[in-house]
């Protein structure tokens, strides 16, 4: 029988686990989209992703942000992560889910511990982007209630392939 657990990230093998999930996922990000390596290689320079991980306590641990990772019978296989977004919302980022460990619930399970974690801090709304062929996540986000929207202004501006998602916690 498959044992998946979620919870929060604290200790310093979770974080371990983590920075490796995280690059896990940039490399299926770039066997996914060839044709956005450049979008891909700016968005983890415009987002100093390498610093965030190298300072993860300061981004993605309480207060700041918070951290959940999944593991399928003890072994770590999935994340998601939370970080602030204007004055009081929350951006959802970095969801992955390993080949090996998908069909398993795990990334309805992230999503949601995300979502209810934003609720509990009393946060007006969670903001996410997605790759437009990332047929895995969409129809999860859309059934956790994410709803599309444009947003020149975010990553990625108008280029049609970078999907902009909001859902409204009040």
């Amino acid at each position: 029988m498959m044992s998946v657990q979620v919870s929060p990230v604290r200790s310093s093998e979770d974080i371990d686990d983590v920075r490796t999930l995280v690059w896990e996922f940039f490399d299926f990000l770039r066997v996914r989209y060839p044709e956005m390596l450049e979008t891909i290689d700016n968005y983890l320079v415009e987002q100093d992703v390498a610093g965030e991980l190298a300072a993860f306590e300061r981004f993605f641990l309480p207060p700041h942000g918070e951290c959940f990772l999944a593991r399928l019978n003890d072994q770590p296989v999935g994340l998601v992560m939370m970080k602030p977004h204007g004055e009081n919302d929350a951006e959802m980022n970095r969801m992955y889910v390993r080949d090996a460990a998908r069909g398993h619930g795990i990334g309805r399970k992230l999503g949601q511990a995300l979502v209810d974690e934003a609720r509990r801090q009393g946060l007006g709304a969670v903001w996410l982007d997605a790759l437009y062929r990332h047929v895995e996540a969409l129809p999860l986000y859309e059934s956790l209630d994410f709803e599309y929207f444009t947003d020149p202004e975010a990553f990625g501006g108008d280029d049609e392939r970078v999907l902009h998602m909001k859902l409204e916690l009040r």
